[in-house]
């Protein structure tokens, strides 16, 4: 077990990128940078031993510099997912946030935490903190924020760990946007891989997938994910729900409350299973419908849509605009304080 830091190339401006090395015995080997504290390569052994990358990236910092809507691997915030029109009431106060798809804010806007340069501490030789602080105003949102969000290599899974405080009320939805792909990255579609959601409801999107406001059942629609599914089993019913987000990007309502399991993600052919767990209400399903082949990812393939999952755990979407949603609202004194597991194991 060891943790070890390399040099990662540097930004525009100068400012170096490092990445930091966490493994474990059994290849188990998590690789983390300081820029968007991104989630660079994860590497897990299958039924017969071998070791396989499992999440899709780059081989070199300019495929994320170049990468700006595609977040793989990122911490994103201050808000993830999306904020409709920009524009939210706060304790009577109306604030306009930065707008980057359709209209609309997402994970942040331009600017957010996937692409900033995160300060980093080794904590121990399997735990990697790293830290950001966000300036009154950072992309139109109000406070000073302060973040940590600590990576923990598990003897079988990732635990990563969020935290922020705030000198002025604001909103935050800090989540993770890994796309995994169990077969191993860059090996193409994973309809085959299997998925179980615990979750009995769903968030309805309309126009740009931003929430209707309705919480419906996912029983009777091809979003019905509670018992093992094949992806590519229902990704292209012609349901309104799925023609609108191109295949699944929608927020589940988990079941129950505290820290539990969300989604449970298999692959058939080599065995690997992650279970996510995870104590937020929402868990987004997104099924890399928008990637068309333009990015070549860490071994030298093109990803395509449907070559990756990502399974992100957080706040409901558009929630500050939404008073029946669980709040996002956090106030001075108030920490935000989050955890979820990628618990790996065969079968």
């Amino acid at each position: 077990m060891s943790l070890a830091a390399e040099p990662f190339g540097a930004l525009p401006d100068g400012s170096p990128v490092l990445r930091y090395t966490l493994s474990r015995p059994g290849g188990l080997t998590l690789r983390v940078l300081t820029y968007g504290g991104i989630v660079q390569s994860l590497q897990v052994p299958d039924t017969r031993g071998q070791v396989a990358n499992v999440v899709l990236g780059f081989a070199s910092l300019g495929g994320y510099l170049a990468a700006t809507d595609a977040y793989f691997g990122a911490l994103v915030g201050r808000f993830a997912n999306r904020i409709a029109g920009g524009r939210f009431s706060l304790d009577d106060k109306s604030y306009v946030v930065d707008v980057n798809a359709a209209g609309n804010c997402l994970h942040g806007g331009r600017t957010g935490f996937d692409k900033r340069l995160w300060r980093a501490e080794a904590f121990s030789d399997h735990e990697l903190r790293l830290s950001l602080t966000s300036a009154d105003g950072d992309q139109g949102f109000p406070g000073r924020l302060s973040v940590e969000v600590t990576y923990r290599l598990l003897e079988s899974g990732v635990r990563i760990g969020y935290r922020a405080s705030t000198d002025a009320p604001t909103v935050v939805n800090l989540t993770n946007h890994t796309y995994f792909n169990l077969a191993g990255e860059g090996s193409g579609s994973v309809e085959t891989h299997t998925l179980v959601i615990d979750a009995d409801q769903f968030t309805p999107v309309g126009c740009a997938l931003i929430p209707t406001g309705e919480v419906a059942l996912v029983a009777g629609t091809p979003l019905d994910l509670r018992t093992e599914t094949a992806i590519g089993a229902r990704v292209r019913d012609p349901h309104r729900q799925l023609l609108a987000a191109r295949g699944y990007d929608h927020n589940y309502v988990l079941r129950g409350t505290g820290f539990r399991r969300s989604a449970r993600l298999a692959d058939p052919a080599t065995g690997r299973v992650v279970e996510v767990l995870t104590d937020q209400p929402g868990l987004q399903v997104y099924s890399a419908n928008f990637l068309d082949g333009s990015h070549v990812g860490t071994g030298g393939r093109a990803y395509r849509q449907g070559d990756g999952l990502a399974l992100e755990t957080q706040h409901f979407p558009d929630s500050p605009n939404h008073p029946a949603f669980p709040s996002t609202v956090l106030r001075p004194g108030q920490l935000f304080a989050s955890s979820t597991i990628w618990q790996f194991h065969t079968e």
